[in-house]
């Protein structure tokens, strides 16, 4: 009963350890920096058409029957 209390303490501490190794490599590499710029960029109106991928051009006929 003691060795396997002994063993489940080790395992749960060598576990957490890696999950905070883990989240300060993450911190460090900028993961978390900016966490509220996706959701505004992808409100952000595009000059060029997604579907052309240059500027200018009129919509394709598929957004156009969109927008009707």
């Amino acid at each position: 009963m003691l060795t396997s209390t002994v063993i489940l303490i080790l395992l749960s501490l060598f576990l957490g350890t890696g999950v905070w190794l883990v989240f300060v490599w993450a911190v460090k590499k900028g993961e978390f920096d900016d966490i509220e710029g996706p959701k505004h960029r992808m409100l952000d109106d595009d000059e060029d058409h997604p579907s052309t991928g240059q500027e200018g051009q009129d919509a394709t006929s598929e957004e156009k029957s969109r927008d009707r």
